[in-house]
């Protein structure tokens, strides 16, 4: 599917509070749904989905509060995430899977593996992150409505 530029747009932008379990999840769903409203390939929102939701849960395990951002662009869907919280100190050793700083009450509620940012990383055509110790933590991710290049071989990966 192609839009025109003249059909670009924000498909939504979301509030996420942190600590807030009971609605983990919600986000990416509403994303996903909307998505499927507009006709996007099953593959890319499979992809988006999983970013939201990681990028999701890591707001609410980690930060005060977060901003989540999808853009529908003609050629992919841009999909911001941005915290106020404690930051990330090393974002090379964040991105390693398995490594979390996750607390024993997030891991008994399943989350904290230490998958969250190399997922999202992985079903990104586009990654890129910064934060700031104390401040928050920004992430981007674009996938490509015409599939992207193979996984793992996509920039910034």
């Amino acid at each position: 599917m192609q839009l025109h530029e003249d059909e670009r747009y924000l498909q939504g932008r979301y509030e996420v509070q942190g600590r807030d379990f009971v609605d983990a999840g919600l986000v990416s769903s509403l994303i996903k749904k909307a998505l499927k409203d507009k006709g996007i390939d099953e593959d890319v929102i499979r992809r988006v989905a999983i970013v939201a939701f990681e990028a999701e849960v890591n707001i609410i395990s980690y930060a005060e509060s977060g901003t989540i951002s999808l853009y529908l662009l003609p050629d992919s869907v841009v999909f911001e995430a941005k915290d106020v919280g404690p930051g990330i100190a090393d974002i090379e050793l964040a991105l390693q899977e398995g490594y979390s700083t996750a607390d024993d009450t997030i891991r008994e509620m399943g989350f904290g593996a230490g998958m969250g940012l190399s997922n999202i990383k992985k079903s990104s055509d586009v990654f890129e992150i910064s934060s700031e110790v104390g401040k928050g933590t920004c992430l981007r991710s674009v996938i490509r409505l015409d599939g992207g290049e193979t996984p793992g071989e996509g920039d910034g990966r």
